[in-house]
């Protein structure tokens, strides 16, 4: 029905609230089948670790006069802006890291009313294996220059297609297939902190209030979401806990 955009990144590390990116790779698919595809190398402004080098092979000194995610970021968002997106882990890691780099450029990056596809979520419902042996599997093909952004995100979009031929409860639909590719519910926030419960109330999903609404949570212990604001939790999932927090307080003035 619209644009989705298969996308892959690398980084220099895997901690969402802190690590920045180094390389995006990003592919286009519009409804009619034509594809565009776009990919940035990023001076993430932070040094990147040997192990991390070692497995993306992307080094300081490579990425140290490309630009900044703060200067390309509106290049990117208008790209894949009213866009569904796809990607291989990508619910878990690549969207929610993604978000906190739009939000430190300042720029509202918002899944609300987005369609998103995690590949390895159905691989691993389905067949359970990393993505070399993903590709191998349902394209029989090698994976070359594996975390290579831009080969890792082709694959993901030939494995999704080889996925939908291959499995007859598979709908080719974007909508079935985002669902599908949910694991642990739908999430409020990206980082999956705060997820939706079976009658669609928000609950935190770790710590001691794990399963309880936010709305117990700040009944019996409000301060408990000026510590998350202070804590080190990504922006996103702070915004969210900020927004309901001042959801509650004007609910209160005016109902008094």
């Amino acid at each position: 029905k619209r644009p989705i955009v298969f996308f892959d990144l690398e980084t220099t590390g895997i901690k969402i609230s802190k690590d920045r990116i180094v390389e995006i790779a990003i592919l286009k698919i519009f409804p009619n089948g034509n594809k565009e595809s776009k990919t940035w190398l990023v001076n993430p402004t932070i040094p990147i670790p040997n192990e991390v080098i070692a497995i993306h092979g992307i080094t300081d000194k490579k990425v140290e006069k490309e630009p900044t995610f703060n200067t390309i970021a509106p290049k990117i968002y208008n790209f894949i802006n009213n866009c569904d997106i796809a990607g291989y882990n990508s619910n878990k890691f690549d969207i929610p890291l993604l978000a906190e780099e739009f939000l430190r450029a300042d720029i509202d990056f918002n899944i609300k009313d987005i369609k998103t596809i995690d590949v390895q979520n159905i691989f691993h419902k389905l067949e359970q294996r990393t993505l070399v042996a993903a590709y191998k599997f349902y394209c029989n093909k090698d994976l070359i220059n594996a975390h290579s952004a831009e080969s890792d995100t082709l694959a993901t979009y030939e494995v999704l297609l080889a996925q939908i031929n291959k499995y007859e409860e598979l709908e080719n639909n974007v909508d079935f297939l985002a669902k599908f590719s949910e694991r642990g519910g739908k999430f409020v926030d990206m980082a999956g902190f705060i997820r939706y419960n079976k009658n669609g109330e928000e609950v935190l999903s770790f710590g001691k209030y794990r399963d309880i609404t936010l709305a117990q949570i700040w009944e019996e212990n409000p301060g408990y979401f000026s510590w998350i604001s202070q804590a080190d939790f990504p922006i996103y999932t702070k915004n969210v806990m900020n927004n309901f927090a001042t959801k509650m307080k004007l609910t209160k003035k005016f109902n008094t």
